[in-house]
Formats: C-alpha cells, structure tokens, sequence
C-alpha cells in the first residue's frame, strides 16, 4: 500500500510542479503593451501631448528609431507650445475612439528683414532652432539611432518634444510601451507544494522497501553451535605438536572469511546469536538510503522555490493600514505654474557655472555673454579687459553649486520671466553663499544671470514661498512695503553721502549702515592718499553714489515684504585745481590698463558698481530693512576730455 500511496505522490508532485512551471513559461502573458505613433507628413519636429502617453496605465517607455542624433523633451505644453510658435511640426494628441491623432501644424508667415519677397516682405520659410541646450525643458534625453527613455510618467500639462537638431524632419519611427500585470501569483505556492508532495512520496515509497525487506526474514543462517570441547593435556602430546600450539598466536595466518559471506556497508558480528546479523542489516541499509534519497529531494523543493520571483507569489497587503496625513497647501485659483522647477532650476545654474568658469578661463566675453546680462556682464566686460592687461589680476570666483538651497521663481506663463536662487558651497567653507536672480527673456533664449553678490553665511533670508508654488515680482512703485523698489536705490545712497543726517539713515539695519560707513571709509583713504603726496594742494576729489540705470528685481516673501535687488555706481572724480597741474596715475595701475595712458591734464573719473540685496520689509512693519549681500567691481576708469 505504501507503493501505491508513493506512486500517487509522485504523480501529483508532478501535476503541481508543470502546472507551476507553466504558469511562469507556456501560460505567462506579454510583459507590455505599445502603440505606434503614424506620422503621415514631415516635419522638423514631434509635439506629442501627455495624455499620448497615459493612454494606458503605467510607467511610460518611449521608443524612437532614426538616422542619427535623436533628442527628445520634455516640459509643459504651454512653454513647448510657445517655443514651436513659429515652426513647423506634427502635433500628436489622442482622438475621442482612443486612437492617435497626429495632425500637422503650419508655421505661419515671418517677416523677411532681408530684401523681402514680392509679396510685401514676408517669406513662409519657418525659422530653424536647434532644441539641445534650451532652459525651457524640464528634462531632456539624446541618444544616436535609438533613443529609449524609461519609467516616465507625465502628468497632466506636460508634453514631449521630439526632433533631431531642428534641420531636418523629426524621426517617424515611433513607439510608446506601457508594462503589463503578468504575474503568476500561484506560480510559486504550486511548485512549493509539488516538492513537499514529492518529498512525502520519496519517504513513502522508502518505507515501503523497508517493510517488504523486514517481511522476507532473514537471508542465511549463522553456523550451528561449536561443539563442546576439554582442556588438552599439552604435556602429552608429540614434540611437533607440542612446538605448534606453543608458537606465539601474532606469527599464525588469520583466517581469511570469503568475500560471499559479507555483505557490502554490514558490520556482522559472527559469534552472536545470528537473527542479530539480519535485525543489524534491516535496519541498518534502509536508514542510509532515505537520507541518500531525502536530500535531493529537499534540494529540489528549495531550487524551485528560490527560483520564483516576487510575481509568482500572492502580495498580501496590510488592510489595516491607513495613509498619514500630509499639511496640504492651497494654491490661490489664479496661481499660475512656476517658471522653473527646483531640479531644473539646479541644472540651468550647474550650467550657467560651468560657462562662466569657461569664459573666465578663456577671456571669452561673447561666451560669457551666453549666460549674463545686465550690470553682471558689465562688471565681466571690465574684468577681461583688466586681465589682458594685468594677467596677475585674480579672476572671478566661480559661482557655488553643492547645494542650491533656496529656488524662488517667478509664478507666470508669460515671458519674461525671473528666478532668484541661494546657492552654497559643501566642500569649501571659504566660499561664500551666493544669491543672484536670473531671466528668461523669451521662449527661445536660455536664462541669464543679471544680479550676483556674497552673503555672509551668518545671514537669513526672509521665508519664501515653496519652488513649486512660487511668487510673485513686485512693482517697483508698489506702496506696500516700506520702501518702494524703485527708490530703495537712492534711499541707501543718501545714507552713504550723508550718514546719520539722511532722512533714511533709520530704514536700515545695522549691517547696511556698516556698510555705507565701509565705502566712506574707502573715501576717506583715497583723500588721505593724496594729503600724503602732497596733492590735496593742486588736487581734488569729489564723491557721487546714484542709481544705476537699472531696474530693480523684486520678489515677495511670505511675510508680505519682498526681497529687492539694487544696483548703484559710486563715481570718484580726481581733477586738478591748478592750470597747470596733471593728474598721474603712478599708484594706480587699474587705471593705466584701462586708460591706457599714465596721466591726465584734466582728471580722471573712476566708477565702481554694488550690487545689493536687501530684504525689505511690508508697510506698516515694525522691522528695518536688512542688508542680504553686496558685491563691488570696478566698473570704468576714463580720462576727463
């Protein structure tokens, strides 16, 4: 009975074990879906909409073949849109019976700014843009001939942009996959129990060879009794007789036992009762053999389940588990979508970094003029110009990207369009943090730096709203904080030329009053210079702090107030005050590099530029206005005419 049980094991271990096995091989299903994209008519570039790509549910793998550089996009449609305005493409979106929809886009007519057509000078050859290296994606992806981009999961507003260099028409060999649920999760518990009934059909089918053995009795009998036997009288014997039984037993030949009469692994012991022998070998020989069986057996059962992955068991989740709640933040019904987000804010400024230290290097000033602007590449104009003549001249520091701490754009779909970023130094504490606002002038151009200074690392800024919500720029005649942007400018100025008698000296803060006390301190020494070379008798100078003719960038804070940037020119003018007299430059070799002569018959005027942030508080508040960072540079030394 025990065969027959054993016979059935077997049978059923193997049901389970094929039916588990199959599941993971003849019975698995695909493991993703795709759709191609039919692109009917050429053009340099693919937009295709989000909803393309959460047709179906699923992380999303775009796949795209061609001839080349491939690149590929993303951001949201409105920014892509806008970049695409005056180009030719092939819209992608989804049509009502869920099949794709690929509809071809028309670049409307440019004005020509040559000559001009016949038709009132305008051409309908659509502009050309290469789309690597823009600022407006948020992400973006290049590969030759094929390009896979894994795992992506736009969600609603966002688009792909598709295209190779914007001078020839996009690659039409297009796919997007989404993976399918083909998991087994029975897979694995078949298998596991297959060997287990395998396993109890091993033990059954030993245990029936041990019974069947037990059942046939013994195989031989032992010898009969020996017989009963008396001393020997050794003295009587004959002499030969005698010398043999006296020799020593270790120089007598053992009796040899034929190899028939022993069994192979039996330790038999003869001079016992014999049933002995038989109990010895029945119990003996079956013992080894289950284990020699047992074991692979068990080998087998944990080969098979180690080989399942996590699909082919069942995924108990804990019913009984709740989400935690999470502070949610309520965006106003108006809120328009930040200009950058905090990763792509990170990248632009990585970018931005590593250009500067190329041009800085080079003394490329077009280079450097790909990412500044404003009162920022003014002060590079003068920095290069200072190198080729004093090579000694320590250049810029580059500008931090460890750790971008603060990211504050602009709320707004409109261009252009501003973000300050707080960005710091993690491996060298000599560096100190930066804070700069950047803009994008239009959908095509990238960002670039217009306003850069220091911080000390002791200082705070005010609290500002998350990079994903945003802010808002403030006007510069806005009357709600204490003082307007647009007369922030002259209100520090007045405090620098007049100290404690401005109106104004009590809206700043400490540090802004050291600060204007540190520029009347260069003063100060500038006239001591020339009382020391007897100067001051044939020689004047005279100080001016203004505003620049620069537009102040303001953002607002959460606490109603607004961080302001500023920029002013101090203007130093050295003249003579005697016909005769001429103004050298012996002690100022700035100002021969720049000049390029070493004297002046009617004066020299040397400006210096600060850029200052401040943070200003909102009307009606208590706090004074806080001094964030500074920078200087020596903006121009020219000769009086």
């Amino acid at each position: 009975m025990r065969f027959v049980w054993a016979v059935v094991a077997f049978v059923l271990a193997a049901v389970l074990i094929g039916a588990g096995i199959a599941q993971r091989t003849i019975f698995m299903g695909p493991s993703t879906e795709s759709s191609r994209v039919e692109v009917q008519e050429p053009a340099p570039f693919v937009l295709m909409d989000g909803e393309v790509l959460r047709s179906n549910p699923g992380a999303q793998t775009l796949l795209i073949h061609g001839d080349g550089d491939i690149f590929a996009a993303y951001g949201r449609t409105s920014d892509l849109e806008a970049w695409l305005a005056d180009s030719d493409y092939n819209q992608v979106s989804v049509a009502k019976d869920g099949t794709f929809d690929v509809e071809h886009v028309a670049a409307p007519p440019v004005e020509d700014e040559g000559e001009g057509d016949a038709d009132g000078g305008t051409t309908d050859e659509p502009v050309v843009r290469n789309p690597v290296g823009s600022d407006l994606w948020l992400d973006s992806f290049s590969d030759t001939d094929d390009l896979i981009a894994n795992n992506m999961q736009l969600p609603d507003g966002m688009s792909v942009l598709i295209a190779y260099d914007g001078t020839q028409d996009a690659p039409d060999d297009i796919a997007i996959s989404w993976p399918l649920d083909n998991s087994t999760p029975w897979a694995g518990p078949l298998m596991a129990a297959g060997g287990a009934v395998l396993l109890v059909g091993l033990i059954l089918y030993v245990l029936g060879i041990r019974h069947q053995r037990r059942g046939r009795g013994p195989r031989r009998k032992g010898p009969g009794p020996l017989p009963v036997t008396e001393p020997i009288d050794v003295a009587s014997l004959p002499p030969a007789e005698r010398d043999a039984l006296e020799q020593p037993s270790g120089e007598s030949a053992a009796p040899q036992t034929p190899n028939s009469e022993v069994e192979d692994a039996e330790i038999v012991d003869e001079t016992k009762d014999p049933d002995s022998k038989t109990s010895l070998r029945a119990t003996r020989t079956p013992r080894r053999r289950l284990r020699l069986i047992a074991l692979p057996a068990i080998g087998l059962t944990a080969l098979l389940a180690s080989g399942c992955s996590a699909d082919s068991w069942p995924q108990f989740e804990d019913a009984s588990a709740t989400p935690s709640p999470t502070p949610t933040v309520i965006a106003p019904d108006n809120q328009k979508p930040p200009a950058v987000t905090e990763s792509q804010a990170t990248r632009i400024l990585q970018e931005i970094s590593a250009t500067l230290v190329d041009a800085d290097t080079a003394l490329d000033l077009d280079l450097a003029a790909t990412r500044l602007d404003g009162p920022a590449l003014t002060a590079r104009t003068t920095e290069y110009a200072l190198r080729t003549e004093l090579p000694d001249t320590t250049p810029p520091a580059a500008i931090p990207t460890d750790k971008v701490e603060v990211v504050l754009p602009e709320a707004t779909d409109r261009w252009p369009r501003t973000v300050l970023l707080l960005s710091k130094s993690t491996s060298d504490d000599t560096v100190p943090p930066v804070i700069l606002t950047m803009t994008q002038q239009d959908p095509w151009s990238n960002y670039k730096v217009s306003h850069m200074a220091e911080m000390s690392a002791d200082v705070a800024l005010p609290e500002v709203a998350a990079s994903w919500l945003g802010t808002s720029l403030v006007p510069e005649d806005s009357a709600f904080l204490t003082v307007p942007p647009a007369d922030l400018a002259t209100a520090f100025a007045d405090v620098v030329d007049e100290g404690e008698k401005s109106a104004s000296y009590g809206l700043f803060d400490d540090p802004s009053l050291s600060l204007a006390t540190s520029i009347n301190d260069s003063r100060q020494e500038l006239v001591q210079r020339l009382v020391d070379n007897n100067a001051s008798e044939t020689s004047q100078v005279t100080f001016d702090m203004t505003p620049a003719d620069v537009a102040p960038v303001a953002m607002t804070t959460l606490g109603s107030g607004a961080i302001v940037s500023v920029v002013l020119t101090d203007t130093e003018t050295v003249t003579p005050t005697v016909p005769d007299a001429v103004i050298r430059f012996g002690e100022n070799p700035q100002a021969k590099a720049l000049t390029g002569v070493s004297e002046a018959a009617k004066g020299i005027e040397t400006t210096y530029s600060f850029q200052v942030f401040f943070a200003v508080p909102a009307q009606g508040s208590t706090e004074q206005i806080r001094l964030l960072a500074v920078h200087q540079d020596l903006i121009s030394a020219k000769v009086i005419k």
